[in-house]
């Protein structure tokens, strides 16, 4: 029976028997591949299933140049992506959001201490948990309730948060090393400082700035990881800058950038993986009124799904 970890900000590890239950699964040990894993042919006749860990990586991986490095990892993330314990909801996300050319371009891999910054309901946890652990590790940082003044902030973490457990709790097979990290984002604290090798976060800094939390936010990804370490950051892009009270959920890439060179990092790449030209971004409800929220409801719902998601920059930060 595989317990299940939570982090306070404080460092504090909690230990839930999240699964007592349930008859699970037992996760599977560490000098085996994820059968998500298991059907690359490594050209030696072999498939990854059938290879052992030497306890720092696959012996397969020894001697690789770093483009066939970069391709079995690519090979790897395409096998997760085909997971069944994916939500069908999301992998019809895929087309917009494009997990493995942006996973790719932030330098994500299989031995990477990854922390991924407010995962919401989990639709890059279920790639990046199971892919990351396997020689690295998953930590999800979210808001820790008990920290935010308003009760209806309050509920809707505690909720979100829940929800994120649960879905965790559900696959130990597969999130069973996954950890989450509870912080107060008035003093965000990510884990020991200069302890990640990458940060990411998805679609959650226009949040930031609404709360006037975006500065703590990037001082906080700068502190966490190590030197020479990424901050992955992907955002729905503005024509322009944005006013500081600004609610339409777009940003501009000048101000994402002004953010992290603030913080300290600097600019490495920017990608267009994930940008649409077809969004106009002068919508009454903002970003929201794009798949997949729809915030108009059936008002309009076809010239919208047709836009698509939103325009989105993606930027790759190093820590010097």
């Amino acid at each position: 029976m595989k317990p299940y970890h939570l982090l306070t900000a404080a460092g504090l590890l909690v230990t839930a028997n999240a699964f007592a239950q349930h008859d699970h699964a037992a996760a599977p040990a560490a000098d085996t591949v994820p059968k998500a894993m298991c059907g690359m042919d490594h050209g030696d006749g072999k498939k990854a299933c059938d290879m052992p860990m030497d306890g720092k990586g696959m012996k397969h991986e020894k001697g690789m140049t770093p483009e066939m490095m970069a391709a079995h990892h690519r090979e790897m993330l395409q096998d997760i992506l085909k997971g069944d314990w994916r939500d069908p909801k999301n992998t019809a996300r895929d087309k917009y959001r494009h997990p493995l050319e942006t996973l790719s371009f932030f330098g994500t891999s299989p031995h990477s201490k990854v922390i991924e910054i407010w995962p919401g309901g989990g639709w890059y946890s279920e790639i990046i948990a199971p892919y990351a652990t396997k020689h690295g590790s998953y930590t999800g940082a979210v808001n820790n309730p008990a920290t935010l003044e308003k009760e209806s902030s309050k509920a809707y973490y505690a909720k979100q948060n829940q929800t994120l457990r649960d879905k965790f709790a559900a696959k130990p097979e597969i999130y069973g090393k996954a950890v989450l990290l509870e912080f107060d984002p008035a003093k965000p604290v990510f884990g020991a400082p200069g302890s990640a090798d990458a940060v990411l976060t998805f679609r959650n800094v226009h949040n930031w700035r609404m709360s006037k939390q975006a500065e703590g936010m990037f001082a906080g990804f700068f502190a966490a990881l190590k030197k020479g370490g990424t901050l992955g950051v992907v955002e729905h892009r503005a024509a322009k800058d944005v006013a500081d009270d600004d609610r339409s959920g777009y940003v501009s890439e000048a101000q994402v950038i002004a953010l992290a060179t603030q913080a300290g990092f600097k600019l490495d790449a920017r990608s267009e993986v994930n940008a649409n030209p077809n969004d106009t971004k002068d919508y009454p409800g903002g970003v929201w009124t794009l798949p997949p929220t729809y915030g108009q409801g059936d008002k309009d719902r076809a010239k919208y799904q047709a836009i698509g998601e939103s325009d989105r920059m993606t930027l790759r930060f190093v820590k010097p």
